[in-house]
């Protein structure tokens, strides 16, 4: 009987070339951790082929649980108890027509893993960061041979320009620096696209790093050079959908694993049918099950070896790297149930670890419905920790131009829209944010000395509960219109490839406004680091009045009380409705360093902001 001996590497099994047989192309994972909460294992074999009429492994205490032969016969899917297993190295035997297969495979030791998975809350200021645009720190994989795309294109807003995982770790403490706390990365996971997937969101590989960044190892050693220095790093998933250029696509396992996978059927971008009562079958079909674009295929969650497939690789990226959270693309375009199934395993395995999911809808009943325990999607429940605040980024975006009055513009529509915090099960788990990498930034790009508008906006943002995240280069006063392309949205950080003609990760490349606003931004989040009041405290707040909003957050015996004038107007505060919130007659001023008599009355500049410590 001839024999085949298939090697594996790290993250790839790999056929040997030239021999006839059993060929496993893909063994995934390619390796995994004995004490396990869960003790299940599903290992997908792919190859030419491999569909074996006889399965076995040479380990004694790992059972079968069960083999999975698709309609196609390339792919193989086993199911493993590791309930009574050591670590170990071992094989997968498959036999077929006479011919064998032996697969190396490795159960490791979880204690040898890297330490992470600690979440993050309402105490950590996230950094958003598209690892194309940021830095590169290596150029020599800006071209990587048998690529799709090659080779870089500074000039082209939608190609490659070269950002990658080393570019990240050089700046590693740029980010102790300024004063966040962890570091939230889009997509780095292999997008082999023809062209326009520098962002990441069409994946060909979830097991592999994109080589155009870096590899595992690097990602790994970045995370872990991060909790050197105490940041945390939160990776971005994507389960609705994958690259059209994924071998799960090119050759489908099966009729059911992707929806619409013989006529492409786009989904209507319209969330809401998850949550209607009054729904028809069509219209939650096609958002759930429609494509998000055609070049990324939906992915049906409803098939069970998907579902565990998915589930199991985010755990692995969390072992393997030590990641100490997840930003989940997407949220509610997958199917309900399966998504609720994948937090609960990952919340089992690692009890302090977060999860946020995108849930980009237009209210703030639209997004509670997602959060775990929402009192909204009762008797269903999400279990997803973190939503998105995206009603409130709507607000953000055009409240501080307004003149606050006391009913309906300015601050008083965010006064109005924090009053119904009801709807949410926990509005300190919701994440907050003037603007991320698919909306407008929020710096003009008709910008203007006048920073008011500006500083009031991080004020709040960092004050304000919830978990905030800040976009990469908000600290400099980046600026981009959705209007003009998604491309502009994610510029190159300045600084961040050799010969840039400046470097804004330095003060010496800071024009004086950048300046200003880098000092304004790293006093506050240096401020808010460790400060209980903010990352644990209360949320009271009153009605504006005369224009001016004023809002408290407690926490045991201290308090902290913010200010904003919402008008372009001088204004003398009367303090007699805000006694309940002032136990002083004086408290110490964040912004300015001085001590603020606080009588009678406060005297206001136009769009002041005052951030008082008791």
């Amino acid at each position: 009987m001839k024999k085949i001996i298939v090697a594996i590497v790290l993250s790839l099994a790999f056929s040997l070339p030239g021999i006839a047989g059993l060929k496993v192309q893909k063994t995934e994972p390619a390796f995994w951790w004995s004490g396990m909460r869960n003790p299940e294992l599903q290992i997908l074999l792919y190859g030419t082929d491999i569909s074996a009429d006889n399965v076995s492994v040479s380990s004694s205490d790992i059972r079968i649980k069960e083999v999975v032969r698709l309609e196609n016969p390339n792919y193989l899917l086993l199911y493993l108890d590791l309930s009574e297993t050591a670590p170990q190295q071992f094989n997968i035997l498959l036999k077929k027509n006479g011919e064998e297969a032996v697969i190396p495979y490795q159960i490791k030791d979880r204690k040898e893993g890297p330490e992470g998975a600690k979440g993050f809350d309402a105490s950590d200021v996230l950094y958003l960061i598209m690892p194309d645009r940021f830095s590169n720190g290596n150029p020599a994989n800006d071209r990587v041979a048998g690529m799709l795309e090659q080779g870089v294109n500074r000039k082209e807003p939608f190609a490659r320009h070269g950002g990658d995982i080393k570019g990240i770790e050089n700046h590693l403490d740029y980010f102790s620096e300024l004063g966040v706390t962890a570091v939230w990365l889009n997509p780095i996971q292999e997008n082999d696209m023809p062209e326009g997937s520098y962002h990441g969101y069409a994946i060909t590989d979830y097991y592999n790093v994109d080589p155009r960044l870096g590899s595992n190892d690097e990602f790994r050693q970045m995370v872990a050079a991060a909790h050197r220095k105490g940041l945390k790093i939160v990776m971005d998933m994507i389960f609705n959908h994958c690259g059209s250029e994924h071998f799960f696509f090119k050759d489908k396992p099966s009729a059911d694993w992707f929806n619409f996978q013989d006529n492409y059927t786009q989904t209507s971008y319209q969330t809401m049918p998850q949550m209607d009562v009054h729904r028809s079958d069509y219209d939650k079909t096609k958002s759930v099950d429609g494509w998000f674009t055609e070049s990324m295929p939906d992915l049906n969650q409803r098939n069970r070896h998907v579902a565990t497939y998915l589930i199991q690789n985010s755990i692995w990226w969390i072992e393997y790297a030590g990641i100490d959270g997840i930003r989940q693309d997407t949220h509610p375009y997958a199917d309900f149930d399966m998504m609720a199934r994948w937090c609960r395993a990952v919340k089992a395995e690692y009890l302090d670890f977060n999860i946020v999911g995108e849930t980009w809808l237009g209210s703030n009943v639209g997004v509670s419905f997602w959060q775990k325990d929402s009192k909204v999607a009762y008797p269903r429940n999400s279990y997803l920790p973190t939503v998105m605040d995206f009603p409130l980024t709507n607000l953000l975006s055009s409240v501080f131009d307004e003149e606050t009055n006391g009913w309906d513009k300015g601050l008083a529509r965010v006064y109005d829209y924090l009053s119904q915090d009801i709807v949410y099960a926990d509005p300190m788990n919701l994440l907050v944010f003037l603007d991320n990498h698919d909306t407008s930034r929020f710096y003009k790009t008709k910008p203007s000395d006048n920073l008011n508008r500006y500083k009031q906006a991080l004020a709040f943002l960092l004050t304000v509960r919830g978990i905030p995240q800040i976009y990469y280069g908000t600290e400099i006063l980046m600026a981009a219109d959705k209007a003009d392309g998604d491309g502009a949205l994610r510029n190159d950080f300045p600084g961040g490839w050799q010969g840039d003609a400046v470097d804004a990760f330095t003060p010496a490349g800071r024009a004086p406004l950048q300046t200003e606003v880098f000092a304004y931004m790293q006093k506050l989040l240096k401020w808010r680091a460790g400060n209980e009041v903010i990352g644990k405290g209360s949320f009271k707040h009153f009605i504006p009045q005369d224009g001016v909003y004023v809002y408290e957050r407690k926490y045991g015996s201290r308090s902290v009380v913010v200010i904003l004038n919402g008008t372009d107007e001088k204004k003398l505060l009367e303090l007699a409705p805000y006694k309940e919130v002032m136990p002083s007659g004086s408290a110490n001023d964040l912004l300015s360093g001085k001590n603020i008599n606080l009588t009678t009355t406060l005297p206001l500049q136009s769009k002041d902001v005052l951030i008082l410590e008791f």
